[in-house]
């Protein structure tokens, strides 16, 4: 059941601008979805045909209801005919801050000033994106994890000047979407859910420049141990259950340890001056064939799903 009068509109119709409609569609809203060319809309049309196909075989979409589903995913290649009558738009075009700006300005042309204008840039400022607007209380980040139908966290991150009423409207539009929507007080670099895990992702760069361990049991330690532990209980609340005297004891010695680069470590640069960026073009850490490649994205969405089903029950018993 929805609960938000918000009208949607996606600017963009690439990964992430295709799962957020999903999203969005599978919770019942009708969404409009710009793409900036036909071959981008057909490119955006096919992932949703997609993901609606594996949810459908896996029980999260009935299937009789996945072609409703589907037909509430309206793509459009006008600008304007999209955000027509919405009044929450999520902007998802390409990581570069003056096209998020010049994009910005255009919506706020194009809109009243009370439609929200929300961006899904995983690590660019609300403040700065947000910087040559008329009405600029009326934006913030709305960073939705990949795979944006899959993982329940989004990060609602507030400007300098974003109001208290555009927070409160997407806070409850995203739990209407059956996310789990996280205020970021204050506009840092990161956010959250980045700071720690390139926290993590230094540290394992540090262990395996030690010689301690190789990446598949530092991988493995990781998937095995907190990787489980903390999806039930966060650091704080792990923290509190393993008695903070304690968390405190081991920080005393340990934090003098931990590593402080403020850089990639050395393998990592190197594959990278190497042109080997990893799955993308087929070797990074590990070696990617098609194959494999195909092999861990079935098993990671699978893992998701399986939670995804275990959310959306929850979400049930809750209203």
């Amino acid at each position: 059941m929805i609960f938000s009068q918000e009208k949607v509109a996606i600017i963009g119709s690439g990964t992430m601008g295709h799962s957020i409609a999903l999203s969005a569609a599978i919770a019942g809203f009708h969404v409009k979805v710009w793409g900036v060319s036909e071959q981008d809309i057909e490119h955006g049309k096919k992932g949703v045909a997609e993901k609606v196909n594996v949810l459908s075989d896996h029980d999260v979409i009935r299937k009789e209801d996945a072609e409703k589903v589907q037909s509430s995913i309206e793509f459009d290649s006008s600008l304007e005919k999209c955000v027509n009558k919405a009044t929450f738009i999520i902007e998802c075009i390409p990581e570069k801050v003056e096209l998020k700006q010049r994009m910005f300005q255009r919506l706020e042309e194009l809109c009243a000033s009370d439609v929200i204008i929300a961006s899904n840039t995983s690590g660019l400022s609300p403040t700065e994106i947000a910087a040559l607007l008329v009405h600029p209380e009326r934006t913030l980040v709305t960073h939705f994890w990949n795979p944006g139908h899959l993982i329940p966290l989004v990060e609602v991150i507030r400007g300098e000047q974003t109001s208290n009423e555009t927070v409160e409207r997407a806070m409850q539009l995203l739990k209407d979407m059956n996310k789990k929507p996280i205020l970021v007080q204050k506009d840092i670099l990161g956010s959250i859910v980045n700071r720690l895990q390139y926290a993590l992702f230094r540290e394992a760069q540090y262990i395996l420049e030690q010689g301690a361990a190789t990446m598949e049991d530092i991988d493995q330690a990781v998937r095995y141990s907190i990787g489980r532990r903390l999806a039930v209980t966060g650091p704080f609340m792990t923290a509190d259950m393993g008695g903070l005297d304690v968390f405190d004891m081991i920080s005393s010695y340990l934090f003098p340890d931990l590593s402080t680069h403020q850089q990639s470590l050395h393998t990592m640069r190197t594959l990278v001056d190497e042109g080997k960026y990893g799955q993308k073009n087929g070797e990074g850490f590990f070696d990617w064939s098609e194959d494999k490649s195909r092999e861990r994205n079935k098993e990671r969405e699978q893992e998701l799903i399986r939670w995804l089903k275990r959310d959306l029950e929850s979400n049930k018993k809750e209203k």
